[in-house]
């Protein structure tokens, strides 16, 4: 069987107990497979050596919708509310940058 999902709003947990929160609005919905497009050495600076020696990350769908502009507004209220926002918890500055 198929799953599929529409557009959604998703957190990634890495193990040094940082989030990622994002959307997913793309063509033809989301993709299981999609973790998101992030700089690698700023994501990798948090990090130790033995951190990424052996690590889990997790992904867990937020919010799933047909509604682009809501996931958006959904995104916005969920970055906030979980503290993705603040470096101290979160993974900023990451979306599109180089990998």
């Amino acid at each position: 069987m198929l799953s599929h999902f529409d557009y959604v709003v998703y957190k990634i947990s890495f193990p040094n107990g940082k989030i990622y929160i994002g959307k997913d609005i793309g063509q033809g919905g989301h993709p299981i497979r999609y973790f998101e497009t992030w700089n690698r050495a700023l994501v990798e600076a948090d990090f130790s050596k033995a951190e990424m020696q052996d690590s889990i990350i997790r992904k867990k769908i937020l919010f799933e919708s047909a509604d682009k502009p809501k996931v958006g507004r959904r995104e916005m209220e969920l970055i906030a509310g979980l503290g993705a926002n603040d470096p101290n918890r979160g993974l900023i500055d990451t979306l599109n940058s180089e990998i």
